[in-house]
């Protein structure tokens, strides 16, 4: 089973485009390495503090990648320096 989720962010104290890479590194890092999932910025890579970042998972159970993904959104919730905004899940 392949997951994705499509999330729509607001990076709110980025003054530049250079800080608020920095944020999204880290938070594609660390995604990356708590959940072994897929991520990358889809959108809006020329805006300070707006962002879209899909994140992906792949999975033998539906319940498994679910659990994955939920876990990994509620991980962006907790940074502080964004607010997600709007989600969209799909399944390939």
């Amino acid at each position: 089973m392949i997951l994705s989720a499509e999330l729509e962010a607001i990076v709110y104290d980025a003054q530049s485009l250079k800080e608020k890479r920095s944020v999204i590194k880290r938070v594609q890092t660390r995604l990356k390495n708590e959940f072994n999932v897929a991520v990358s910025e889809l959108d809006h890579q020329n805006l300070w503090q707006r962002t879209c970042i899909g994140i992906v998972t792949i999975s033998s159970s539906k319940v498994i990648a679910e659990q994955t993904i939920q876990q990994a959104l509620a991980f962006v919730d907790s940074f502080p320096e964004l607010e997600r905004t709007e989600t969209v899940q799909e399944w390939l």
